[in-house]
């Protein structure tokens, strides 16, 4: 049978919460940073909860020994932010898993043909086996950049299984894009939205998540 991709929207009401607050126009950018830093510290909980490599170890406790389930330090964990936007679900993300390696990934999107094209590469020549990868993209709507994204981390090495994505709004062209070609991919999402508009925004969206964060509006 063939893999299918799986989009999870958590019923989590402090995800709910938040995304109403980052929907919100009158929202300043100050707040809408903290509430998309919020949407990212929830959706890697639940993201991460079967996603995270584990051993089992005997702790001592101040009465006895106790086995222990703990995150297997010797996997790679490995985050990647879309930027401009995947910073700030990043600054959420890392509170939960302060000891991954960040590589950052750079995409500009021209207003007129929609499509992206990269101004920065961090990612390394390869990754280790077993390598898990959190991708952070606040919007996934023409799929253009998260494809982009998607083709650089497989060609060196990532499992599409093993990677998880967080996004706060999505829209079917991007998740029928990924499926056809990452259908083992995985994807946690505050909600999904309908459709775009003729300049490929979200409808009914938050607007340039970019912009709003970091104020550059207008």
């Amino acid at each position: 049978m063939a893999s299918q991709l799986h989009v999870y929207v958590p019923p989590h009401p402090l995800i709910k919460h938040w995304l109403g607050v980052a929907r919100n126009a009158a929202t300043p950018p100050p707040l809408f940073k903290s509430a998309i830093k919020e949407l990212g510290r929830w959706l890697t909980y639940e993201a991460v909860r079967d996603w995270l490599p584990t051993e089992e170890l005997t702790v001592q406790t101040p009465v006895a020994p106790c086995a222990a389930t703990m995150v297997n330090p010797d996997v790679p964990l490995v985050v990647v932010p879309i930027l401009r936007a995947g910073l700030g679900l990043l600054e959420g993300a890392q509170t939960l898993l302060p000891l991954a390696s960040i590589y950052h990934f750079g995409l500009v999107r021209n207003e007129e043909t929609l499509e992206a094209t990269c101004y920065l590469n961090k990612l390394p020549k390869q990754f280790a086996p077993q390598t898990r990868v959190l991708i952070t993209e606040p919007m996934l709507a023409t799929g253009g950049s998260i494809m982009m994204t998607m083709a650089e981390l497989t060609e060196r090495g990532v499992d599409p299984a093993l990677t998880r994505i967080i996004s706060v709004v999505t829209a079917p062209p991007a998740l029928q894009k990924l499926g056809k070609v990452y259908p083992s991919l995985t994807i946690y999402t505050a909600t999904i939205d309908e459709e775009l508009n003729s300049q490929g925004y979200i409808v009914p969206g938050l607007g340039d998540a970019g912009d709003r964060l970091f104020g550059t509006e207008g």
